[in-house]
């Protein structure tokens, strides 16, 4: 990067950012490699070859990260004639894609929920155990986020190239205060030619990690279930400070989910990321999301959102009625996926109707009297018996129940 912190010009030019030494320097990193990761933006931009130009040499996998498969259809990439191409993509995009891509000699493998956390483990499966992301800012923050990244390597050229939209090396990772900023551990320092190469090793970002009680824990402790004679137990959650808080789309989990692009956006919660005005291409909806994205407290961004709609309500998303219960699905799906702690204390409510204890609202909470329709509830026991690998309709079965057991 340039010693401004930037990736490329505005423009997207990144020919050269650094010098040939220490380019010759990557592509050795590449040789030591077991595979290497790249997003779809970087295939868009710069159809690179992640090769490592010696002769005769080990030549790492290439896996290409992308939800929407929204590629190049004659990419660099997709010539398997001297190393192998993995692309990780989401259940069920672009099939006809999918197919031309095999045709090549591509293999295209599928994930329920596409993250870095589950490419990681799908190469800790394959064997590969040194995996160097070579990535840009909008894969290299999930990347971080998740916890998958365990060394830096930053090469600083003596350039200023400046811009207010020149791509940086990280995106939005979330962090608000300076102290909150990530610092590594044996650093080193080289001078690679006119550049100066920094490495160190990375530690887990620490708001990211969930203090939640374990699964043994929570199922001893368990104050607001209540017990129903004619039926099941009754888990109710409503503040995100409660014990089931982190049940709450107002829990403070961070996520990360991909844009229309396929790249991964860090929202600071379940809350941040349900708004309603997502895809639509109009400037004041546009400008809404990204304060949306940085404000401060769930409650904030709900408080946003819920504004511009009584202001402009024209400028809702015009099928955001039959897509909203899959949103809040995706991005819960999600959350439960990255933390670990959650999802066990999720599988410790087995056998409990859960219940998101709004008074007022209706659509995604119980009600005051069972009268809401509880989909918050029934989403997170649809996720529950996918963790625990139940084929059954948790999602209309457990509602029935509670409708029954609080008639």
């Amino acid at each position: 990067m340039t010693l401004d912190g930037k990736i490329a010009a505005s423009t997207g030019h990144a020919a050269w950012v650094s010098s040939k030494m220490s380019r010759k320097q990557v592509f050795e990193t590449r040789s030591r490699s077991d595979a290497i990761v790249v997003g779809g933006n970087t295939v868009r931009r710069d159809n690179p070859r992640l090769t490592t130009r010696q002769e005769g040499g080990h030549l790492p996998i290439r896996i290409v990260m992308s939800r929407t498969l929204n590629l190049l259809e004659d990419a660099n990439l997709w010539d398997v004639s001297t190393t192998q191409t993995i692309v990780a993509t989401q259940r069920g995009a672009r099939r006809d894609f999918q197919r031309r891509l095999t045709s090549k000699g591509v293999e295209v493998v599928e994930f329920d929920i596409l993250t870095p956390r589950a490419v990681m483990d799908y190469c800790y499966d394959r064997g590969f155990l040194s995996v160097l992301w070579e990535c840009g800012g909008a894969l290299s923050a999930p990347a971080i986020a998740f916890g998958v990244i365990h060394k830096v390597i930053a090469f600083v050229a003596p350039k200023i190239i400046g811009g207010v939209t020149a791509p940086s090396p990280v995106g939005e990772l979330g962090m608000v205060e300076m102290t909150q900023a990530l610092n590594l551990t044996d650093v080193s320092f080289q001078q690679i030619g006119p550049d100066m190469l920094i490495s160190g090793y990375l530690q887990p970002i620490p708001d990211l990690v969930p203090t939640i009680p374990a699964m043994e824990a929570a199922s001893i402790v368990n104050p607001i279930a209540v017990s129903t004679s004619n039926g099941p137990n009754i888990i109710c959650f409503y503040k995100a400070w409660d014990v089931y808080g982190s049940f709450s789309n107002f829990s403070p989990h961070p996520i990360s989910m991909p844009d229309s692009n396929g790249d991964y956006i860090i929202w600071k919660s379940v809350e941040h990321y349900y708004q309603k005005f997502e895809g639509v291409h109009d400037s004041i909806a546009q400008e809404c999301i990204k304060r949306i994205r940085s404000a401060e407290s769930p409650e904030e961004a709900a408080r946003m959102g819920r504004s511009l709609e009584r202001q402009r309500p024209d400028l809702v998303r015009h099928n955001w009625e039959s897509v909203k219960v899959d949103i809040m699905y995706r991005a819960l799906k999600s959350k439960f996926s990255t933390y670990s702690h959650l999802s066990s204390l999720l599988v410790s409510t087995a056998g409990s109707v859960l219940v998101e204890a709004s008074p007022r609202d209706l659509f995604w909470g119980g009600g005051r009297e069972g009268e809401g329709l509880n989909h918050l509830g029934r989403l997170l026991m649809r996720i529950r018996a996918e963790i625990l690998g139940d084929n059954s309709d948790s999602y209309g079965m457990e509602f029935s129940t509670i409708q029954s057991s609080r008639a």
